[in-house]
């Protein structure tokens, strides 16, 4: 039994068959319906009203969840909210019904949130209105404690003892109406994030890790939304097989087609057009329609308009002048992949090499993830371009700078100076 398990049963948490069983290993509990029943589904503006009023009136945290419908819908919106908190029971929302949230993110503003993954759920949640201010996630607890496995399910089953059933998390739930067993599991989801944050505090406090975690809770919750990523097609998988400019010019043309056709029928661009069909065309470059038809992805079931569709598309990108093809890779925003440093910079190779091996045995010794002590992308930037002098103070500020927290910067600068230093003073 794990620090965390036995952190958890001291005192009995508060869960829906009492105190979680003494011996967790053995034999985890299924939760099988949520301890007030399925709630109604939040379709209406009265209907949210009382909620926003019931939750207002609540105390404590309050636990939130979302449904997407990822691989069905375009984009990333939710199509359910789930709230639970002591005083108001447990809430789901229909963003469909009720697409602005806001007077309920007011009312909760200054409430802790505790979330699952919060980095995933708050771009859709900030859609619909609702954004944190303070917030817990548990899933990133789970990581600074050490937990080998900190999916939701797990870290229910490994800490407090029970069994999720996670069934139906790939689901359409864009769905309506929403079928009972998908909203029973959606209700479940935030049965006991409340007793799981407690315990994980707990185990943080003992690990001496809590106020790692707030500095890290508060950098998500300030976080500002990511910018729009640049050339997104150059994501399309296979894209490695892709070597000509005309040709990245065809998965460029295709990508965009389709993303304009996905959006317009909103439904996944994967349901439109895959991404392997999209390298297939730009790899054959076909010559018409006829031979569109005898590559992969574009079979005898695609109708003669889709077709004519993306042939238009790859016709435009094989009209197009030298001078507007797209260049091999993306232009560079810092330092270039580590397997080319040993050529172009061998004094940085070493460099990162000694930064990663001080960087692993601390993470051991911490019992965390590597990147959830460092991002491998701040380690790298300072080991391409390191501060003049290599003293712990200006390896400090330049984690800073990079984004680094406090906690990071006090554990990591110290021993990245050493590593900067030692091959400074063999290079």
């Amino acid at each position: 039994m794990t620090d965390a398990q036995e952190t958890a049963e001291d005192p009995p948490l508060r869960t829906t068959g009492g105190a979680p069983p003494d011996d967790v290993e053995t034999a985890p509990i299924p939760l099988l319906e949520p301890r007030e029943g399925i709630p109604p589904v939040v379709a209406t503006e009265d209907a949210l009203a009382e909620v926003i009023a019931s939750f207002a009136a609540g105390t404590g945290p309050v636990a939130v969840d979302a449904e997407r419908a990822s691989g069905y819908r375009y984009g990333q919106s939710a199509y359910l909210v789930q709230l639970r908190r002591e005083g108001a029971g447990t809430a789901l929302i229909d963003p469909v019904g009720c697409p602005d949230l806001s007077a309920l993110g007011a009312v909760l503003a200054d409430t802790e949130w505790i979330l699952h993954a919060a980095t995933q759920d708050l771009p859709c949640l900030r859609e619909i209105g609702m954004r944190p201010t303070r917030l817990f996630d548990t899933e990133l607890a789970g990581r600074l404690a050490g937990f080998p496995r900190v999916g939701l399910g797990a870290m229910v089953e490994n800490v407090l003892g029970f069994a999720l059933e996670k069934g139906h998390s790939a689901v359409d739930w864009s769905t309506r109406p929403l079928p009972e067993p998908w909203l029973r599991y959606a209700a479940l989801d935030v049965e006991l994030l409340v007793d799981l944050r407690n315990a994980l505090e707990k185990e943080l406090d003992r690990q001496n890790k809590l106020d790692w975690a707030w500095q890290e809770f508060d950098a998500i919750a300030s976080a500002p939304p990511p910018p729009p990523r640049k050339d997104p097609w150059r994501r399309t998988s296979g894209m490695h097989k892709v070597r000509r400019r005309r040709q990245m010019a065809v998965v460029r043309e295709l990508w965009n087609t389709r993303d304009q056709a996905a959006q317009r029928r909103d439904v996944s661009p994967g349901k439109v057009l895959s991404d392997g069909a999209i390298i297939e065309a730009a790899l054959a470059l076909p010559l018409n329609v006829h031979a569109l038809t005898a590559l992969p992805g574009f079979g005898h079931r695609m109708g003669r308009r889709a077709l004519e569709q993306w042939q238009t598309a790859i016709d435009r990108a094989k009209a197009l002048p030298d001078t507007e093809l797209p260049q091999p890779g993306q232009p560079l925003n810092g330092p270039p992949p580590p397997r080319s440093w040993a050529d172009k910079d061998p004094e940085a190779a070493a460099r990162l090499s000694a930064a990663r091996a001080s960087v692993t045995a601390l993470a051991e010794r911490l019992n965390m993830p590597q990147e959830n002590l460092i991002t491998p992308d701040t380690v790298r930037r300072v080991c391409w371009e390191p501060p003049a002098e290599r003293s712990v103070e200006a390896v400090s500020s330049a984690l800073a700078a990079h984004g680094a927290r406090r906690w990071q910067v006090e554990q990591v600068a110290p021993l990245l100076a050493r590593a900067l230093g030692a091959t400074a003073a063999t290079g």
